[in-house]
């Protein structure tokens, strides 16, 4: 009987995956990516610059046992099955799982899968092909021109001003902010008036005079008004209709990352790491199930078979009438649709029927992502508009009235869709006249447009085509985590660090480091998917118009001097300084290179509590990838170490230490739960 070896790249898969394939298959992890670009050649690229920018590739730090587990486990296999993400990224690691490997291509086949569930794990075998070669040239491309603009600015960026990095999306997205918040700063306010007069029963305000809008720029002329006007006003007009208000498209990345932070308050970094645990897979009581589809997609096309379910469902559980149809998108550029919206796996898998196996996080996620799925196939809400038009002496008022005749989608969706009612009177009729009970003047000034916050920025970046639904989150990581910007009440506030490093690259990259350049970009990269365009013909074209520049930047950006600490460096005596270096701010000597004393700034450390295996204390440490994770400041000597927080508490069963894993504690060693 064959063996079959199935690589995905999370380990978090290979359970479940390996559940629905049987004792024939064995499922084993990537980890993620297994090589990148060197950092040797010209400039550290990794690339040939004079041979079409041919990559050199290297094992990620710390990946070599991967690899050579890998090997092993190639080696005992008949067949090979290329199991990793369905889209060019996962494409790009299946080439070089493939090339690291050795694999010949008689030996192994690629598969997709848009959720891990039995059904679709099992057809993607039935689906198998090779690898997408100008998939991975896309990829890969992609990954060469973000080496080349990162290394090159950020090298720039670091001996010419405070900050420390640049890239080809990142440098656009702080632009975007700085750009807004600019507009804020040079925005002059403007006075007006309005003018409503209240009744017994409803309330109107002014809005044109003799049939043209009118405009009350101050104080003066709304006291004009209010003199010509009498107690008394006439129903000059009583207009009424249906509006039919159809409910929202399904989720893509964007959208879900919007809406998860306006009615879950969710940043996008959270959102996209429990779409990522409900996507690889939850244990339910008999199972362990993808809770929903593939998460980094800008496409809002469902499959047939989920449409026809859901239909069902809808009609089943709802009625007939509520019952909608597939909507389709406007036409957009930069759309990959290469799977899904992001959807429940399973209509039938209500989410108070998965809650208990939910912390309330990935539940109120999963909650958000069923009902938005299900309303998207909803008939529309029917909802009834009044407008009652009164006359004063020929200044026309207006009172507008909507109730929802039909809920429609909202049924499901109306916890996070509210719809405001108000009733108008149903016994005025038009020549009515009514007595008006007070009438109001009230000053308003117009407001500049509002800071970015991380959803509308993430909008902003999805509309205007910057980066890919993968990079919105890492994007706004970056931004923050290098000083760039702040969050102040929720918004997004540039620094002077923002200002410096926009204003510099601005003066010598303003053709490149914009909005139109960055969105033709990523067309540039879609044909190159689609076998349109050569992949190093399009790194070359770029390379040629923006190394000049940095060149040119290199020789005449004037370089801003350290700031001093007011100490000497005790080695040679001249002044410290703050550098800005790849992790951010640091004191060193003035008179590198020729003294490189850097002064070790104390760490203070977060106590966990006390290490069980020494006399030590577990801290709070981060990994070289910046991962959280905690382990005794008394390593190397021990090395005792916990990806989640210890509780300080032993297992009652085993002794060994409790800790917390969301809402649960949990043994760090048994099956013990507490």
């Amino acid at each position: 009987m064959k063996k079959h070896l199935v690589i995905v790249e999370s380990p978090a898969k290979t359970k479940s995956i390996g559940k629905y394939l049987g004792d024939n298959y064995k499922v084993v992890s990537s980890k993620g990516h297994i090589r990148d670009l060197a950092t040797k050649g010209k400039y550290g690229l990794g690339v040939d610059i004079e041979n079409h920018f041919a990559p050199t590739y290297v094992a990620i730090k710390g990946k070599k046992k991967d690899i050579d587990a890998l090997k092993k486990d190639v080696k005992d296999a008949d067949f090979v099955y290329l199991a990793t993400d369905p889209d060019r990224e996962g494409e790009a690691i299946s080439w070089h799982l493939y090339d690291a490997l050795g694999l010949k291509d008689d030996e192994y086949d690629r598969i997709v899968f848009n959720e891990i569930t039995k059904n679709a794990v099992q057809e993607s075998l039935k689906h198998a092909r090779k690898i997408d070669q100008n998939l991975v040239n896309s990829q890969e491309a992609r990954r060469i021109l973000d080496r080349i603009i990162g290394f090159r600015l950020s090298k720039l960026i670091q001996s010419k001003t405070s900050g420390s990095s640049a890239g080809r999306v990142q440098s656009v997205a702080l632009k975007l902010i700085v750009d807004r918040e600019r507009e804020i700063n040079d925005f002059k306010s403007e006075e007006y008036w309005t003018i409503s007069a209240l009744f017994s029963k409803l309330e109107a305000e002014l809005f044109e005079y003799k049939d043209e809008k009118i405009k009350i720029e101050n104080e003066k002329e709304a006291d004009e008004i209010l003199n010509k006007l009498d107690d008394e006003y006439e129903v000059l007009d009583i207009l009424k209709k249906v509006n039919k208000k159809q409910s929202k498209l399904p989720f893509t990345t964007s959208t879900l990352q919007q809406e998860a932070s306006s009615k879950l308050g969710m940043t996008p970094k959270k959102t996209m790491m429990i779409a990522q645990k409900l996507y690889e897979g939850i244990e339910l009581e008999n199972e362990t199930v993808g809770l929903i589809s593939y998460m980094r997609t800008d496409s809002v096309r469902f499959s047939d078979e989920f449409i026809g379910s859901t239909f069902n469902y809808i009609e089943k559980n709802y009625g007939k009438e509520y019952v909608g149809f597939v909507k389709k998108a406007k036409a957009k550029e930069n759309v990959q649709d290469a799977h899904e919206a992001i959807r429940p796996t399973s209509i039938l898998r209500t989410p108070l029927e998965v809650k208990p196996f939910l912390s309330a996080d990935e539940f109120k996620l999963y909650r958000l992502i069923y009902y938005r799925a299900l309303a998207s196939l909803m008939a529309p809400a029917n909802i009834n508009h009044t407008t009652v038009i009164l006359n004063n002496n020929d200044y026309h008022f207006k009172a507008t009235g909507q109730i929802v005749t039909f809920d429609g989608y909202l049924k499901v969706y109306g916890d996070y869709e509210k719809t405001k009612e108000t009733e108008l009177p149903s016994d005025i009729v038009v020549n009515d006249k009514l007595k008006v009970v007070e009438t109001k003047k009230e000053q308003h000034f117009t407001q500049p447009p509002a800071r970015y916050t991380e959803a509308t920025l993430v909008k902003e970046m999805d509309e205007l085509g910057i980066g890919r639904p993968s990079t919105y989150s890492p994007t706004l990581d970056r931004i923050k985590s290098r000083g760039y910007v702040i969050v102040e009440d929720k918004k997004l506030v540039p620094t002077a660090i923002g200002f410096e490093i926009t204003d510099k690259l601005q003066e010598y990259f303003s053709h490149l480091i914009n909005v139109k350049y960055t969105s033709n970009m990523e067309n540039d990269l879609d044909e190159i998917s689609e076998g349109k365009k050569i992949w190093y013909q399009v790194v070359e074209n770029f390379f040629n118009e923006f190394e000049p520049s940095v060149e040119k930047a290199f020789d005449n950006l004037e370089k801003k001097e350290p700031e001093k600490t007011g100490e000497d460096c005790p080695n040679c005596g001249s002044p410290l300084v703050i550098r800005v270096g790849r992790f951010g701010p640091f004191t060193a000597c003035s008179n590198y290179p020729n003294c490189k004393y850097i002064k070790q700034e104390p760490r203070q450390e977060q106590i966990i509590c006390d290490c069980p295996n020494c006399d030590g204390k577990i801290v709070l440490k981060r990994s070289k990838k910046g991962k959280v994770f905690y382990g005794c400041n008394n390593y190397p000597k021990c090395k005792t170490a916990f990806w989640d927080q210890p509780t300080g508490d032993k297992c009652p069963n085993c002794g060994q230490m409790l800790v917390t894993k969301g809402k649960k504690v949990k043994c760090s060693s048994c099956d013990y739960t507490a």
